[in-house]
């Protein structure tokens, strides 16, 4: 069966992915002489900087994503259907999906990345990533489970575990996720749930490195830990995640950690299609030149989190960030009209505008450039940057709404369990069980 899309008898484009590299790929070509299709699992972008804010009660989920359709409804020669990509033929130019398969003139692989647990025990079925919004919602509904499940609890060691968190991997996203849940225990939680103790809910941030906030500089990573400290959140430095049995945490050395809810942003995998193996690299990552070219190949690109470009200023491979993949996205629809019209290509070239992470209510640090902020300042610039990165005017407006009234009223307003989470694990066990009894 094959894809029903339009004809429109121009150099066909096949962008597999909907985020930051994708879109911006998409929407540098409007103008190009090719038609544009899009696949994604969801019809929706997703601003996943903020995915800890929906996760905590402070956004709903529709403030921080888009329609796809929506965004391109004025580029004639864009098409988008929601489907999953299952396999990807080099040798006859296709890629087969859940609703059929589709040829393809030049295809770019933007699928991001997806959460990396490095086969550890335990974390993958009783941990929470943070890569999409269904992870987010189903942290946010385990959060409140926990501490409606404290209030019926007469068990005190029950209690502190079902009130205590660990964060794995102090990048921007664990610092962030972590600032959240200590406004959380310090100015939301204690008016919901007074007949809690809240001096008991711990919060951990476990760091396998030497410091947090490892890809931004030293002074902003003292900066980050005085805050963090000061926020009351227990870091645990050279600390490495051996296990987890969905109560205790084991660290190396013997360390044990208990809590219910357990968040993992300690590393990430590309999201690779089956097809391409031979050009899988180092953190199971596309290997591209410096045009974005997939090793091995002269019509498949891949771009932002997925691709692995080596250079002499990033040996390992560029960061993954949003910046790599929107500039790499604007970049290769420049090289695809080139490659069309026979011009020279130009290769790939990171401006690193600078990096930023906020800790908490007017806690933030900065690297732009040689420039370090912190403080005031840096927050503020951090609300605008990602007030004014966010999809469409609407999301903008209720973000900077909900951001205001929180400010304020020290309030979350989202704390709702629209879809009560269970662990893989108990659905496990309950099947066992059901079969045994059958």
């Amino acid at each position: 069966m094959k894809v029903n899309v339009p004809d429109l008898n121009l150099p066909r484009v096949i962008i597999i992915g909907g985020g930051f590299a994708g879109i911006n790929l998409a929407q540098a070509l409007k103008n190009a002489p090719v038609q544009v299709v899009m696949f994604d699992k969801h019809n929706y972008h997703t601003f996943q900087p903020l995915l800890y804010q929906v996760a905590t009660g402070g956004l709903e989920p529709d403030s921080i994503a888009f329609p796809l359709r929506k965004m391109f409804k004025s580029q004639s020669n864009f098409s988008f259907r929601m489907a999953e990509v299952t396999k990807i033929d080099a040798g006859q130019k296709l890629i087969l999906t859940s609703i059929g398969e589709i040829k393809y003139d030049y295809l770019a692989i933007a699928t991001g990345s997806r959460t990396n647990f490095f086969g550890l025990q335990g974390l993958e079925s009783m941990s929470h990533g943070m890569k999409n919004i269904p992870e987010a919602l189903d942290l946010r509904s385990m959060i409140l489970q926990n501490f409606e499940a404290a209030v019926l609890t007469s068990d005190l060691e029950e209690r502190n575990a079902l009130m205590n968190f660990v964060v794995v991997g102090a990048g921007p996203t664990g610092v962030e996720t972590a600032g959240a849940l200590s406004e959380l225990k310090h100015h939301i939680l204690p008016t919901d749930y007074p007949e809690l103790d809240l001096r008991r809910m711990q919060i951990h941030l476990v760091e396998a490195g030497d410091r947090v906030l490892p890809g931004m500089s030293n002074e902003a990573s003292l900066n980050a830990k005085k805050a963090l400290d000061k926020m009351g959140i227990h870091l645990w430095l050279d600390s490495r995640v051996e296990s987890y049995d969905g109560v205790q945490v084991h660290l190396a050395g013997g360390r044990e950690l208990d809590a219910m809810t357990v968040i993992w942003s300690a590393g990430v995998v590309g999201a690779t299609i089956p097809g391409l193996e031979e050009a899988v690299g180092r953190g199971g990552r596309l290997e591209v030149d410096q045009f974005n070219r997939i090793k091995g190949q002269t019509h498949i690109f891949a771009i932002g989190d997925v691709a692995l470009m080596r250079t002499e200023d990033y040996p390992a491979g560029h960061p993954g960030v949003a910046q790599v993949a929107m500039q790499q996205g604007v970049l290769l629809a420049r090289n695809i009209k080139s490659i069309i019209f026979q011009r020279e290509l130009r290769p790939f070239k990171y401006n690193d505008l600078g990096s930023m992470a906020t800790i908490g209510r007017n806690k933030a640090v900065g690297d732009i450039g040689r420039v370090k902020v912190k403080g005031l300042i840096a927050w503020l610039m951090w609300l605008a940057i990602h007030l004014f990165s966010l999809a469409g005017f609407r999301n903008r407006l209720v973000v900077f709404i909900n951001w205001f009234w929180s400010y304020v009223t020290y309030d979350k307003g989202t704390r709702l369990i629209i879809r009560p989470f269970k662990r893989k694990v108990e659905y496990n066990q309950l099947e066992a069980e059901v079969a045994e009894v059958n």
